[in-house]
């Protein structure tokens, strides 16, 4: 993220909430704008994140999901409409980011990360979200991560329930997960509220410009967790784990 690239005059009006802002100012702006981010899984974590990182000026934003837009998806998936059902969901949602910010140079790939393709995705990218619904992508996605030196934003929702961590390689989120828990419950069994999607996913774009600016205090090696019945949040420490499989201290990068 070092190339310095002029800002257009639109660039200049369309960022000017950013440029007067202390912590990010015309550097942090410029550190934006030569980023590239990963947004795996284009849901209802993806899809708020997504909006906020192309409307602050992302320079390279790259998304993967295999899924198509259904109707029940139209509940929290703010990034699409009654008209997207049917069609793949990174590329209805990269027209709309196009639409938001046509600086932002995007990306779509129609496949699942896996732990087979997860490591070669990866690279490359300055930061990498995953807002994806099942562990072995999440487990898939933070080995990829930690094996590229890659920092993550992850999140998760469920219920009235979300939360937001920072890996920055160690702790992992292996640390956190150590494997695919055995029960397993999904938001299509449980539900989920809505407007949570939203909350999370923008606390997600908000961990990365912070990230990438180097504004404030990340959540890293915190797990921050959002009740939103009781509208508290509480932080917990996340301790890397000596034998982890993937960041412990006998693994490359160890410690």
């Amino acid at each position: 993220m070092t190339n310095q690239r002029p800002f257009s005059d639109d660039e200049v009006e369309r960022y000017a909430r950013h440029l007067v802002l202390r912590e990010i100012g015309g550097p942090g702006q410029q550190r934006l704008k030569a980023a590239r981010i990963l947004i795996v899984g284009m849901g209802g974590l993806g899809n708020p994140a997504a909006l906020y990182l192309a409307a602050a000026g992302i320079g390279g934003l790259v998304v993967a999901d295999p899924d198509k837009v259904e109707i029940s998806n139209l509940q929290r998936q703010v990034l699409f409409s009654s008209a997207d059902r049917g069609r793949s969901k990174v590329d209805a949602g990269l027209r709309r980011l196009t639409d938001l910010n046509p600086h932002v140079e995007t990306q779509a790939l129609r496949l699942a990360v896996n732990a087979g393709n997860a490591a070669t995705l990866v690279e490359g990218f300055d930061l990498v979200l995953d807002g994806t619904d099942d562990f072995a992508t999440r487990l898939a996605v933070s080995d990829a991560c930690v094996a590229a030196g890659v920092p993550l934003v992850s999140g998760a929702i469920g219920r009235w329930t979300g939360q937001v961590a920072v890996f920055p390689g160690r702790p992992c989120y292996r640390c956190l997960v150590p494997d695919v828990p055995p029960e397993v419950e999904t938001c299509q069994a449980v539900g989920v509220v809505g407007a949570l999607a939203g909350v999370i996913g923008s606390m997600m774009a908000l961990e990365a410009v912070k990230l990438i600016t180097g504004a404030g205090d990340p959540v890293v090696g915190r797990l921050l967790i959002y009740d939103a019945l009781a509208a508290e949040t509480r932080t917990v420490r996340i301790t890397p784990d000596p034998a982890c499989p993937a960041c412990g201290a006998d693994q490359p990068g160890g410690v």
